[in-house]
């Protein structure tokens, strides 16, 4: 494999994998000007894409022929090696971007298996829908040699800003589920307060006037929580301004609302009782964010 830091536009492309994502990555690329060459299991997904310009390939060796990057973004990894066994010979010496979704041991074992057929590897994370993909605002995270990617960074940046996060191979799928659990939990929080508030006969939408228009701007104030960051790495939860245990009758008092409401009871619960755990393990006196010791050891078995 050659590595060069040198960035260069590689005008020839393959994409294999054309569901929704796949389909807007191919139309980004399109819009780019680059050859595209395209592969879906069901050939006539790639129709719409072949109407505005691109080259439909009827084998996935014939895709990967075609181009000196081929980007997969297929359904998993069991599904990316059925389909890349078919070119693993024609992939050599070339690139493979992965923007499939998985889990950090799938990433390596994805770099082992291309390092092993002499294949340059990056493994990637689309952080935006796909109506988003190559608009201004969208994200897509990478991993693995930075030689690789910054010698086809110009590319890459025409499906969004691609940020690359370093050389362990598993960071970008590891960032991507980060970044998916804050969002679902972020959601979560809003639907399940919302429940609380519909037992009352209170809408959604009056609910939001309140919770979204003033609370979570003004008191979980994302600004204040990348101040407190630092706070995390140093172990320093100073409970100056409140304690985990002020905070743990908090959520004992969203745990009883709750069960007396007749609302689902299980997530205020879980968090109650990782309070708890954290109290006990001698936390209380600081500040709620002391429960981020908890949440980086493994959870004990029951």
């Amino acid at each position: 494999m050659t590595h060069s830091s040198n960035t260069v536009q590689d005008n020839r492309i393959s994409l294999l994998g054309l569901g929704p994502m796949g389909l807007a990555l191919g139309g980004a690329l399109l819009k780019q000007g680059h050859c595209l060459t395209v592969w879906n299991r069901t050939p006539d997904r790639a129709d719409e894409l072949v109407v505005q310009g691109a080259q439909r390939a009827r084998t996935v060796a014939e895709a990967a022929t075609a181009s000196t990057i081929t980007i997969v973004c297929l359904n998993d990894y069991t599904t990316i090696y059925r389909v890349l066994d078919r070119a693993a010979a024609e992939l050599e010496g070339k690139v493979l971007v992965n923007l499939s979704s998985g889990a950090p041991s799938e990433a390596r074992a994805a770099l082992a298996w291309s390092a092993e057929r002499g294949i340059d590897y990056l493994e990637g994370a689309i952080m935006v829908p796909p109506p988003l993909v190559g608009e201004p605002g969208a994200v897509i995270l990478y991993s693995g040699d930075q030689g690789v990617f910054d010698r086809h960074r110009t590319t890459l940046a025409g499906l969004g800003d691609p940020r690359y996060l370093g050389a362990d191979i598993g960071l970008a799928v590891l960032y991507n589920t980060a970044l998916l659990e804050m969002m679902y939990a972020t959601i979560n929080g809003w639907l399940h307060a919302s429940a609380l508030l519909d037992s009352a006969n209170v809408s959604a939408q009056k609910f939001a006037e309140l919770a979204l228009g003033w609370f979570m701007p003004t008191v979980v104030d994302y600004a204040s929580l990348a101040e407190q960051a630092p706070d995390l790495d140093a172990a320093d939860y100073p409970g100056d301004l409140g304690t985990l245990a002020m905070n743990l009758n908090a959520l004992e008092h969203i745990t009883r609302a709750s069960e007396e409401q007749g609302v689902h009871s299980d997530h205020p619960r879980l968090m109650k009782e990782l309070a708890e755990r954290a109290v006990a393990e001698g936390h209380g006196s600081q500040n709620y964010f002391a429960i981020y010791e908890l949440f980086k050891k493994a959870s004990p078995r029951s």
